[in-house]
């Protein structure tokens, strides 16, 4: 099995992310909705079927508030369920994957207007239930209309050329670390090295489409038996140990010209390589994710004591995933005025720890308790802020 750049499998359909939400909204939604205030009526609590052929079949409390759901699919096959507003196709919760016979448990706040249960079987066309009207004046809870993905390619295309025109960078930034350690100035080399790393850092949202390729370049001595002298330890980390561990430069340059090699691999690789549409909402939540598990803790760490430098690289790559998923954001996300000021308030953070006068940045491992603290506590309220985006663009099936 492939691995990720620092040891873990790589993620598939974002178990954080569905943990995440499931957290903030129940069976689905951490949508992160601002609608109207609550109603004060007491949880209404209905036995619904789940299965296609009675799809959203006894529903009978019909009033404003918080209904508890219980899903029983009576059918044959697994099956998902989905509650929507028919008028405008936004989805107010969601359950995936109950089995045969199986129970579930759906929360939504429910206001004046009409609902219905959408169900899907296995190799079935969706089935509606019937639309069920709720009269009064509260409004609903958190909602959004489902992205597919026909609607994500564009994005998805546009953030594959964003990352093409930026490979061109990443590889002269290679070639010039490579000159460097040829010329064996180690301080020069240090400098130009941090440079390189973090535009590879910027290509965030990329990483899990690089394959074997962007292994090569970025990863850690994590599953490999020989550690620090396995042949296969590699890349941008196996140069930045010996930069900073006093390695000669002509034993050093071995690695360093490898690491040139594969960074050009990478950019031929990716000629050829096409993103799942699916994908894009997720990265925007694992790029910070990594950020706060691998180098706030120091784990991605040899030697150069950059990891708020790269911490900073992976803010840039966060907002380029999310400029392309903006024009969807916008209608369906009203938290992101606030996630991009905490967004600009992390990164001002991290700039004040760049040492401008001699070009270094503050070691994670020195940092003071409160800061750390601090730190820490913006990349992770970010984290779960970000698990809503990957919520709201996980692509959905629709009737």
């Amino acid at each position: 099995m492939r691995r990720s750049r620092d040891g873990r499998p790589p993620r598939r359909r974002a178990a954080a992310v569905t943990a995440a939400a499931a957290a903030v909204g129940g069976v689905l939604l951490a949508l992160a909705g601002c609608g109207a205030a609550a109603p004060r009526a007491p949880a209404a609590g209905d036995s619904v079927d789940a299965s296609p052929h009675r799809c959203g079949h006894g529903w009978r409390h019909l009033r404003p508030g918080t209904h508890t759901f219980t899903l029983h699919n009576t059918s044959g096959t697994a099956a998902e369920i989905q509650l929507t507003a028919p008028r405008t196709g936004a989805v107010l919760g969601e359950a995936e994957g109950i089995a045969p016979g199986a129970v579930r448990t759906m929360r939504a706040r429910l206001g004046a207007g009409t609902y219905a249960f959408v169900c899907f079987g296995e190799d079935a066309d969706p089935v509606t239930g019937p639309a069920v009207r709720i009269r009064g004046r509260a409004g609903a809870g958190p909602a959004a209309v489902p992205l597919t993905a026909h609607d994500l390619v564009p994005p998805t295309l546009d953030y594959q050329q964003w990352v093409t025109t930026r490979m061109t960078r990443l590889v002269q930034a290679t070639d010039a670390l490579r000159a460097a350690v040829r010329a064996g100035d180690i301080p020069a080399a240090r400098t130009r090295w941090l440079t390189a790393h973090l535009a590879y850092a910027r290509l965030g949202a990329a990483y899990d489409a690089f394959g074997d390729a962007g292994e090569a370049v970025d990863r850690t001595t994590a599953g490999l038996p020989r550690g620090l002298r396995d042949p296969g330890f590699t890349g941008f980390h196996r140069v930045e140990h010996g930069l900073w561990h006093h390695e000669r430069p002509a034993t050093l340059l071995p690695a360093t010209d490898r690491l040139a090699r594969d960074v050009r691999a990478l950019r031929t690789a990716w000629a050829g390589t096409r993103m799942d549409p699916a994908d894009l909402g997720r990265r925007a939540h694992e790029i910070l994710e990594d950020t706060l598990r691998a180098e706030l803790t120091g784990r991605t760490d040899y030697g150069s004591g950059s990891g708020l430098a790269t911490a900073r690289a992976h803010v840039d790559a966060t907002r380029a995933v999310l400029d392309r998923l903006r024009p969807f954001l916008r209608t369906r996300y009203p938290g992101l005025p606030a996630l991009d000021r905490r967004l600009g308030r992390l990164a001002r953070t991290l700039d004040a720890h760049a040492r401008a006068h001699h070009g270094g940045w503050t070691p994670p491992a020195r940092l003071g308790r409160t800061e750390r603290a601090r730190i820490n506590a913006a990349v992770g309220d970010l984290t779960e802020r970000l698990a809503s985006v990957a919520a709201l663009c996980d692509v959905r099936r629709t009737p």
